[in-house]
């Protein structure tokens, strides 16, 4: 472990209170203790079935030589906007955290959130964003990112109206996953309203927001099904886009690593991990819809002839993108080609 790091590692464990005695001394009995820093509690699917077990894997195979301790909840203190910095610098080891949160720093990434290039599969577009990463790499080179994946997608959560056409989204006060669901929402005729995703209940509550654009795995943990009264999805599981996530770990603690625990880490990365972790996230939808059935809340999937005015709106919208990432030397439309090749061929087309 580098010197800076060590110091690190030893300034934040000073911090957390009793926990931190019990992390310091059990140490010892490893030869490297990671520290791992993500935003959702505990009981959330991100962490109890996507990265408690992951991390269990990367120790087992390590025979112990690897301790990954993991703080939930932004329990290390900051906000999760800054998880990224702090994996960068140095205070964690490893983060997990969305690409969202920090608007700009990944421009080249951000293609695989667009509407009409993920395609509603979150397990294709995991595969293809860790099959991606010679052509994302620039936006990823002050970190070493261990799995990017994303979610199965957005749809209309709509807590007043149903939602059968696209006219009926016009006038709609609708929360927005990203800066690119916003640009969708305008195109809609709709507004968009910038929220972190635990304020969306209040929200709906209050009549301040009329719905989200948001998946369906969030419904059990935001308790949607006592607030939605319709839900609106595009055809054959498509949906408006969706939200790029990385696990992604310090730059100098992953070089600092002998051969062989950067072995075990490497098989337990990127393309060795992105099928079951995208189908992971997949299954998590099951939870969501079963709660909105349970609860009788009416889900509406449009026709083919309105889910065309849907697709043209989001047809300029990546026009937009590729325009705004082209004026800051980037080739965008070679991206979009590109992300969408890597999209088909993770779906096996």
């Amino acid at each position: 472990m580098s010197i800076r790091a060590k110091f690190t590692r030893a300034k934040l464990l000073g911090t957390i209170a009793a926990a931190s005695i019990a992390t310091a001394t059990s140490a010892f009995a490893q030869d490297v203790t990671l520290i791992m820093h993500h935003f959702l509690p505990p009981v959330a699917n991100a962490h109890k079935v996507m990265l408690e077990p992951w991390a269990q894997k990367v120790m087992d195979d390590s025979d112990g030589r690897i301790d990954i301790q993991i703080y939930p909840a932004m329990s290390m203190g900051g906000k999760p906007g800054e998880l990224y910095n702090q994996v960068r610098d140095g205070t964690a080891d490893i983060v997990w955290t969305l690409l969202g949160y920090n608007p700009g720093v990944f421009p080249r990434t951000e293609v695989f959130e667009l509407p009409t290039v993920h395609k509603g599969s979150a397990t294709d577009t995991t595969i293809a964003l860790n099959a991606s990463m010679e052509m994302l790499g620039e936006d990823f080179k002050d970190i070493h990112v261990l799995f990017l994946h994303a979610n199965d997608g957005n749809l209309i959560h709509s807590g007043n109206k149903e939602v059968t056409t696209f006219e009926d989204v016009a006038g709609m006060k609708l929360r927005t996953p990203s800066r690119t669901g916003a640009w969708l929402i305008e195109g809609m005729g709709a507004e968009p309203v910038s929220l972190p995703v635990p304020a969306v209940p209040e929200a709906m509550a209050k009549g301040v927001i009329d719905g989200a654009m948001t998946t369906y795995e969030i419904v059990p943990a935001l308790k949607l099904q006592e607030l939605d009264k319709y839900t609106a999805e595009l055809p054959n599981g498509d949906r408006f886009g969706t939200a790029v996530f990385m696990v992604a770990m310090n730059k100098d603690v992953y070089e600092d690593l002998p051969d062989d625990l950067k072995a075990v880490i490497d098989a337990n990365s990127r393309e060795n991990v992105a099928a079951e972790i995208g189908a992971m996230w997949e299954g998590f939808e099951e939870a969501g819809i079963g709660a909105l059935d349970g609860a009788g809340i009416t889900r509406h999937v449009f026709s083919d002839e309105e889910a065309a005015k849907f697709n043209a709106v989001s047809e300029e919208v990546v026009a937009r993108w590729v325009d705004e990432v082209s004026e800051k030397g980037i080739d965008g439309a070679a991206l979009v080609e590109q992300a969408r090749a890597a999209v088909a061929a993770a779906h096996g087309e």
